[in-house]
């Protein structure tokens, strides 16, 4: 290639640059509305944040009249390299913005304890996430970011998101951002979020301009680009977006591939990001990735899973019977509509549909337990022919079982107890508050053994630091516990739907005006497992 030839590209790409800026500029000056900038630690929010810096440096103080907010989300189970590295720098752009005079503050959301992962997972028994049940963006990461931005709004009146979407991402991505996009104005309207826009002011770059961009104009706040060009070189992974719209969720892909992403993320089949870290040199972080594959395998154990869902509905997955080696099978499908097993059908008890209520209650089946009965329902279909066929079902797997989620729990303090963060001693794998409301979320379930102390305990021993609350106690001691479990066989009463009963009961002692309660029992006494 000739020296002219790259003198030309690199005029081209600076003159790109310059112009971008020169936009940013006119954009911040065009209105009073206060900025929020996503910015994630990856190349594309790099490069956003980066050019609203240096345009805001470049301008004159007079202009400079409303604040722009760099925010970083924190989902409490980033890769751990990299959300240490995510606060280095927020820290780094809050000081370099304070030295040149620049209204820039910086924040790092996150989830309440209440909304996070292990909390879900653990203390509601929600599945570990996959590619048809991702309930861990919304509340992880849309929610929090959501909840900075609307809190601006109510301050400000509107707010303008600036973020690092690029058209060439994906095809889907390009067509999102062209949808909400109107002729000759600058700024975007937010899909779902009332008052806030969007800016997008690297919309139109390539690839090859967010490196060109990054390795040739030094991080104003001290940054190391080539370091971060060096890590998207240690894998084939991309970065993780700061996802702030639901619409855009599925557009905006899966994180479990990425370097900054989650450690447990269980919706990609091979977490590229813990395995490229380890063969990197962090033989520190194996324990994690080890934890990560042992939650995916167990995600679809019907061992570990009720069989109804979180608020007692039933509902059947259907299977086919077929011969495998000449011998009749139920063909146990997977969600991608692949067969994940074919269990001889002889293995089974088959009930028709109808008689299914009687032969639960006869046989005493309880459908929160670890066992899987094996049971295969039988019922007919009309269809659309006016032809009637016979088809077969399983019970649909719900939450993890109380069993299940105290395996998890003790398996997660134990690899925890065992990881030593080379940069971080302090660094957690769960909270002290998501603990804690574990335990309360357990307790609000019926378990008056009040497992997650004793499950610390076992773990830690002698090191076990955690205040539990006094107020959080069960109700009842092992012996009234024991004595309660009686009197509900004898009398053929659900022991679980008593101790939500007694627990509604005690959460309402005291108010004068108890409303609700009639609801919250009406609630328990409506689960459909209990009226198949």
């Amino acid at each position: 290639m000739s020296e002219g030839l790259i003198s030309n590209l690199f005029a081209q790409e600076k003159m790109k640059v310059e112009l971008t800026k020169e936009k940013i500029k006119e954009a911040y000056k065009e209105d009073d509305r206060p900025w929020v900038v996503g910015y994630s630690g990856g190349k594309d929010s790099t490069v956003v944040a980066q050019l609203v810096f240096e345009a805001l440096s470049e301008m004159s103080p007079v202009e400079l009249n409303k604040k722009v907010y760099v925010i970083s989300s924190d989902t409490l189970i980033e890769t751990p390299l990299i959300i240490n590295s995510i606060n280095k720098t927020l820290s780094r752009i809050q000081d370099a913005a304070f030295k040149k005079g620049l209204p820039i503050e910086t924040h790092k959301v996150k989830p309440e304890p209440k909304n996070s992962f292990w909390v879900n997972l653990i203390g509601r028994g929600y599945p570990s996430p996959n590619q048809t049940f991702r309930w861990c963006t919304d509340r992880l990461k849309i929610e929090p970011a959501n909840s900075f931005v609307m809190n601006k709004v109510s301050s400000f009146g509107e707010v303008v998101m600036v973020l690092g979407v690029r058209e060439d991402e994906s095809v889907s991505r390009g067509n999102s951002i062209r949808e909400h996009t109107i002729e000759g104005q600058t700024f975007m309207r937010h899909s779902t979020l009332s008052n806030a826009f969007v800016y997008a002011p690297i919309r139109s770059f390539s690839l090859d301009d967010v490196w060109d961009y990054l390795l040739n104009n030094p991080s104003p706040w001290g940054d190391d680009n080539y370091e971060l060009h060096r890590l998207y070189q240690d894998s084939s992974s991309g970065e993780c977006p700061l996802v702030i719209d639901k619409s855009i969720k599925e557009s905006a892909g899966s994180c479990g591939n990425s370097r900054f992403g989650c450690w447990v993320c269980t919706v990609v089949t091979e977490d590229k990001a813990l395995t490229g870290f380890i063969q990197s040199g962090h033989d520190w972080m194996k324990p994690l990735l080890d934890f990560r594959n042992w939650l995916t395998t167990i995600r679809d154990d019907r061992t570990r899973r009720m069989k109804y869902r979180m608020k007692g509905q039933i509902y059947f997955r259907d299977v086919k019977i077929a011969e495998h080696n000449g011998v009749p099978c139920v063909m146990v499908p997977k969600k991608s509509g692949r067969v994940a097993a074919q269990i001889p059908l002889d293995q089974y008890t088959i009930i028709e549909k109808s008689e299914l209520q009687d032969y639960i209650s006869a046989n005493n089946i309880d459908l929160a337990a670890p066992e899987d009965q094996m049971l295969l329902i039988r019922y007919e279909e009309e269809t659309l022919d006016g032809e009637i066929v016979e088809k077969h079902a399983e019970l649909g797997l719900g939450p993890y079982t109380m069993e299940a989620r105290r395996e998890i729990l003790k398996r997660l303090l134990a690899v925890q107890r065992t990881v030593i963060h080379p940069e971080d001693p302090h660094y957690e794998l769960i909270s002290e508050e998501e603990l804690k409301e574990i335990r309360r979320t357990w307790l609000d379930q019926g378990d008056w053994e009040d497992w997650v102390p004793m499950i610390y305990q076992d773990v830690y021993g002698n090191k076990a630091e955690i205040t539990w609350e006094q107020d959080d106690r069960p109700l009842l001691d092992k012996d009234q516990v024991s004595q309660l479990e009686m009197l509900c066989k004898e009398f053929n009463v659900d022991i679980k739907v008593m101790r939500k009963l007694i627990n509604v009961e005690k959460n309402y002692a005291g108010y004068k005006f108890r409303r609700g309660l009639n609801d919250e029992i009406g609630k328990i006494l409506k689960q459909d497992y209990l009226h198949l």
